[in-house]
C-alpha cells in the first residue's frame, strides 16, 4: 500500500515538475528575452557568474547538470553576441575559461533584479515553509538519483526489470 501511494505521488510530481520546467522556461524567455537571453543563455550566465573561479565549458556543464555539447553550443552564441569570452586556460590550452564581459555582466544584474520583481510576485500568498518543504524533497530526489549515477551506467534500470521478472 505504502510503496503503491509512493509510486503515484512520485509519478505526480515528475509530472508537475515537467509542468513547471516549462512554464519556468517560457517565464524565463520572457522575463530577459529583450537582453539578449533566454533561459539557456541564463542559466549559463548565472553558472558562470556565480562560479569563485573561472572554469571551462565543460565544468559548467558539469556543475549544472547539462551536457557539454549543449553548454558549448550557447557559449558560442554568447561569444558571438559579446556576453561572454573565452580565456586563455594555464591548464589546457584549447579549453577556454568561460568569463562575463562587460555586456554579460549587465545583462545577468537586470536580469537578477527582474527575477527578483517577478519572484515577489510569483510568491505572493504561498507559504514560505511549503516552498522550503519542495525544495528539500527536489533535493533529496536529486540527491538519488545522482547516487544511482554513480553505480554502473544502467544498474538501477538493471534493477527494476529482475525485480519486474520476479514479480510477474
Amino acid at each position: 500500500m505504502r510503496a503503491a501511494r509512493l509510486t503515484q505521488a512520485l509519478s505526480s510530481l515528475v509530472l508537475e515538475v515537467f509542468r513547471l520546467n516549462g512554464d519556468l522556461l517560457t517565464a524565463g524567455d520572457a522575463l530577459v528575452g529583450d537582453l539578449g537571453l533566454s533561459s539557456a543563455r541564463w542559466q549559463v550566465l548565472g553558472a558562470v557568474a556565480l562560479s569563485p573561479v573561472p572554469l571551462p565549458v565543460a565544468h559548467v556543464a558539469r556543475n549544472m547538470g547539462l551536457s557539454r555539447q549543449a553548454v558549448q553550443r550557447v557559449v558560442n552564441e554568447m561569444c558571438a553576441d559579446g556576453l561572454v569570452r573565452l580565456d586563455p586556460n594555464p591548464h589546457h590550452r584549447r579549453a577556454g575559461l568561460v568569463a562575463l564581459t562587460e555586456r554579460g555582466q549587465a545583462a545577468y544584474a537586470t536580469a537578477m533584479r527582474r527575477q527578483a520583481r517577478w519572484a515577489t510576485w510569483v510568491t505572493d500568498g504561498l507559504d514560505p515553509e511549503d516552498i522550503e518543504a519542495a525544495a528539500h524533497t527536489l533535493r533529496a530526489l536529486q540527491q538519488r538519483l545522482d547516487s544511482m549515477a554513480g553505480h554502473t551506467e544502467h544498474a538501477a534500470s538493471d534493477q527494476i526489470r529482475v525485480t519486474e521478472e520476479a514479480e510477474s
